[in-house]
Parts: C-alpha cells; structure tokens; sequence
C-alpha cells in the first residue's frame, strides 16, 4: 500500500490547523487489518497478511490512553504522554528508523566514497543492536507492543516499513521533516548490500 503524498500533507495540514496545541498525530505498523475506534480509543489488530499502516489525530489535552487488541483478543494499554508525532509498532518484530533528508541529490553507487560506506555499515550495525539510539540523533528503536515520539512536527513525513518512497519536493526554502522505518529484517538486507560493495573484487 503506497501512502499518496499530496493528499496526506493536506489532511495533515487541516487537521493541525484545527488542533494543533493537543494533537497526538500516531502511525501505527502491524501486519494484516487495523482498525481504529476513536471514541473508545480502542485500535484492533484482524489479523491477515501483508505489512499495513494506519495513522490516526487524536485532539486530546494530557495524557492520552489507548487499548491495543491483537487478533487473539489480548488487550494492552498503550499511553501517549506528550503531544507530537509518535510510532505505534502493532508488529510482532522490531522496528528502527531514522531522519532522512529525502530533498539532497542522491548519489549513484558507484561514487559512493569508501568512508561513506563505512559509516553506513557501522550506523546501521549499532540501529540493529539499538546502540547509539536518541531523541537527540533522531533515530529510533520500537520494539512490539511500543510507542516511541518522533518529533513534535505533526507535519512531519514519516515512511513506514516496506514502503518505496524515496523522495519528497522541497516546498519553497523549507526542507521536509522525514523519518524513514524499517523492520529489522530490511535493516539487515541493507547491511548486507553496502557490505558486498566493500568486498574485494574476484580474482581472475
């Protein structure tokens, strides 16, 4: 399921203007169906295959306190202190993800810098093992069951697992706030990859 841009910014835009001092703006992750009750503030995971998402505004002074219900029935209170844009990982899997600057040129591979992709290696071994993780490096590690802040922009743009996105247009001077989330699984395929650019070449 591929998110339309355009037409989440606008939602966004107007559901912020209207709320924007209580709003808690949540994206939730699971496999299969999700559905959100707003008035009991119950979110029920039906089950079924393929990665899914859901994000949801509440306009809720203080803290605010949801029912997570899987498909087996089990219930799990999920509190949101604060207001901003948080993560809900509905999966039964970990997630991490990390600020993106999805408006800079990208870079083909093959002039990718050696120390560039060194560094990759080593910041996506430590998100693997949630080393290094902070509000402050604005990367995150959402293990089940948890709800993690991202930022406090409910305007921000945040890329769940599995999507395909890899760019927003910059509107005027204003570079887009965007957080790109990736299961564990997916961090270890890109791991994988900037490794074999960094193998010495077969000998003939």
């Amino acid at each position: 399921m591929f998110r339309n841009i355009g037409f989440i910014a606008i939602i966004g835009f107007f559901l912020t203007a209207c709320s924007s001092n209580n709003t808690k703006k949540i994206i939730i992750v699971a496999t299969g169906d999700i559905n959100v009750n707003m008035d009991t503030k119950t979110i029920t995971l039906a089950g079924g295959a393929g990665a899914n998402d859901k994000t949801v505004d509440f306009n809720h002074a203080g803290p605010l306190t949801l029912t997570l219900k899987d498909e087996g029935g089990k219930s799990t209170p999920i509190t949101v202190n604060d207001n901003g844009y948080f993560i809900l990982n509905a999966r039964k899997d970990t997630i991490a993800g990390a600020y993106q600057n999805y408006s800079a040129p990208k870079t083909k591979v093959d002039t990718i810098k050696q120390e560039t992709i060194e560094r990759g290696i080593d910041s996506l071994s430590q998100l693997i093992e949630g080393k290094n993780i902070s509000a402050a490096n604005r990367n995150f590690f959402v293990t089940p069951g948890n709800v993690v802040k991202i930022t406090a922009n409910v305007d921000a743009f945040v890329v769940p697992p599995f999507h395909r996105m890899t760019s927003i247009e910059k509107v005027g001077d204003k570079e887009p706030e965007v957080y790109r989330f990736y299961t564990i699984h997916e961090v270890k395929e890109e791991l994988a990859k900037l490794k074999a650019l960094t193998a010495p070449p077969p000998v003939k």
